[in-house]
């Protein structure tokens, strides 16, 4: 298909979104030549907006508008208690549960030296330093039950266990509605190791 340079530099940006391939950017860059230019000129803006606003808070590293951000902001909230994950879309997961009260910790990456990730290229520091400042209880674990997120959750251990703060791992097994005879057997036995009385 030849519709034009500028039809294939819109498709070459919007390949390299996550999870976007040929095809789809395709199928996207037709939608956004169907729409009104004022919706496409919307488009445009929100995503300029979202580069020239966002920025990290200084005190756990998620994307606000606002520094500290409204998590960090919030005096209902367990100070006492961090929730450590690799990215602030890990934090919206979890945000969106309910079933966390403290604050949070974005690492941004996790340790992984097959890609030349080191810790002094994640969070890790400025995560420690906090702990001492505030006089944290609890640092819970949140990252991907991944190689690379056990790695990086028993790393950190190493490093806060000493500080005297009690340190957490999110359970990790069967998914709810999960069916047994489907599930892979490491799922199942993470579930087995991390039962708990009923």
């Amino acid at each position: 298909m030849n519709f034009g340079g500028a039809f294939e530099r819109l498709t070459q940006q919007l390949v390299k979104l996550p999870g976007v391939g040929k095809k789809t950017a395709e199928r996207l860059a037709f939608h956004i030549l169907s729409i009104k230019e004022s919706e496409a000129r919307n488009l445009a803006q929100a995503i300029l907006a979202v580069k020239e606003k966002l920025r990290l808070c200084s005190r756990c590293f998620n994307f606000s508008e606002q520094d500290p951000c409204p998590y960090c902001s919030d005096i209902r909230r367990d100070r006492l208690v961090i929730c450590v994950v690799e990215e602030p879309r890990d934090l919206a997961a979890i945000e969106r549960t309910g079933a966390h009260k403290g604050t949070y910790h974005v690492l941004h990456g996790l340790i992984s030296p097959l890609e030349g990730v080191a810790p002094e290229d994640i969070k890790i520091k400025e995560l420690i330093e906090r702990i001492k400042r505030e006089g944290v209880e609890e640092v819970i674990m949140a990252t991907n039950p991944t190689v690379e997120g056990d790695a990086t959750a028993l790393y950190l251990a190493k490093l806060i266990t000493p500080l005297k703060v009690k340190v957490t791992r999110i359970a990790q097994g069967m998914p709810m509605g999960g069916d047994l005879e489907y599930t892979d057997e490491v799922t199942v036995r993470m579930a087995l190791e991390g039962r708990r009385v009923l």
